[in-house]
């Protein structure tokens, strides 16, 4: 990266925490988990936040951790709805580069599980789980897609999705 942060986008299930960790270690960059960041600021979990602030409190909390790591220089894994928030993707595109981590709502519900600890799937069934993420990313697509960089990651681990986005990072003059 030339500059600034390179923030991982995507539903959760995309891999954006375990790409941020690898491309950490390749790119010799901080590693940020914004959830882990505002879990730590809260002195809650994300579960707690949610059950305790409902989601607008929580998302205020992430606007904050947001800002606090703007254009530094940093691999970031935001939270799945961050960029859809107001003018979230607008401070994530001038302070960065952002990639969305695309995959199928099958493949997500898939790397899911029973999602126990997904605030906004938890206690939802196999069939509702999957309802829930085709609804979220319809909801959430048109933000994500307003990235600089976008990596299909159905069939891609870790390692040949952070291949890819190294590839593409050089190809876009931002390595």
């Amino acid at each position: 990266m030339a500059g600034g942060t390179l923030w991982l986008a995507g539903m959760m299930g995309a891999g954006k925490s375990a790409l941020a960790e690898a491309l950490s270690a390749r790119l010799g960059l901080p590693r940020v988990d914004l959830d882990q960041q505002v879990e730590a600021a809260a002195g809650r979990t994300i579960a707690e936040l949610f059950a305790g602030e409902g989601e607008a409190g929580f998302r205020r909390r992430e606007r904050a951790a947001i800002e606090a790591v703007a254009g530094r220089r940093a691999v970031v894994a935001l939270g799945g709805g961050a960029p859809a928030q107001p003018g979230v993707a607008e401070r994530l595109l001038a302070s960065g580069t952002l990639v969305y981590l695309r995959a199928r709502p099958e493949t997500l519900a898939a790397r899911l599980g029973d999602a126990a600890a997904r605030p906004l799937l938890a206690g939802l069934d196999a069939a509702g789980r999957l309802a829930e993420i085709r609804r979220l990313l319809a909801e959430r697509e048109a933000a994500y897609l307003r990235a600089h960089i976008v990596i299909d990651t159905d069939d891609r681990d870790v390692a040949a999705t952070a291949a890819e986005l190294e590839r593409q990072l050089a190809l876009a003059g931002a390595a």
